[in-house]
């Protein structure tokens, strides 16, 4: 690890501690941006990205009404996202360093937003149900104006106080703790890229890891 990257996890560490989230619109060491903007573009023009869905397992459901996103998870076999995920995976060892937070694995997907697509304010975690912990977004939008819509609000836990209004611009990385800040993508006026990705605690049962909820 660069002294760079250790000094990004001490204040992505910091940040958390002190307000739950963390901000930053500063390019980050190591990424690779220009690669993942390339694959999400190929994935999108081979129509690899799906409909995305709200709930998990047998209470999955696909609702226009809430979320109206395509995805697709990335996966360790092709170079671009390989790198990305140990990013993830580096930065999950440096938290759990600092914060002792106990993060046992990471998930991420692609995420297309079309043009006029949003999604309506929600939690990633309800306190007590779900094991996903710690939330991050990374934008790869290039030269994203405010009047194209498309901003992530971040809401404080009362749902109504408005914490941040973040650009999907390129390199924008957003954290935050995935039980406490509701929050929503504003419709969008072009389309609209990121990688949308969980940290998760272990919650094993009776040698099952992760368990279906």
């Amino acid at each position: 690890m660069t002294d760079s990257t250790d000094q990004l996890f001490d204040t992505i560490a910091d940040a958390l501690v002190d307000k739950g989230y963390y901000f930053s619109r500063k390019p980050l060491p190591n990424l690779p941006t220009s690669s993942l903007q390339q694959r999400i573009a190929q994935l999108d023009a081979e129509d690899a990205l799906k409909r995305a869905g709200i709930g998990r397992d047998q209470d999955h459901q696909i609702n226009s009404d809430i979320r109206q996103d395509h995805i697709r998870w990335l996966q360790t076999n092709q170079p671009a996202e390989q790198d990305y995920l140990a990013w993830m995976e580096a930065l999950r060892t440096g938290i759990n360093q600092r914060l002792f937070m106990g993060l046992f694995d990471y998930e991420c997907h692609f995420a297309h937003y079309p043009k006029g697509a949003f999604y309506k304010q929600h939690l990633d975690a309800f306190k007590g149900r779900t094991n996903r912990v710690l939330t991050t977004v990374y934008y790869l939008n290039d030269q994203w104006q405010s009047d194209q819509g498309g901003e992530l609000i971040l809401y404080a836990e009362d749902g109504k106080t408005v914490l941040e209004k973040v650009l999907p611009e390129t390199g924008t990385l957003l954290i935050f703790l995935s039980d406490q800040f509701p929050h929503e993508v504003l419709p969008t006026h072009r389309d609209r890229y990121s990688i949308a990705g969980w940290y998760r605690v272990n919650n094993s049962l009776n040698a099952q890891i992760d368990p279906a909820h």
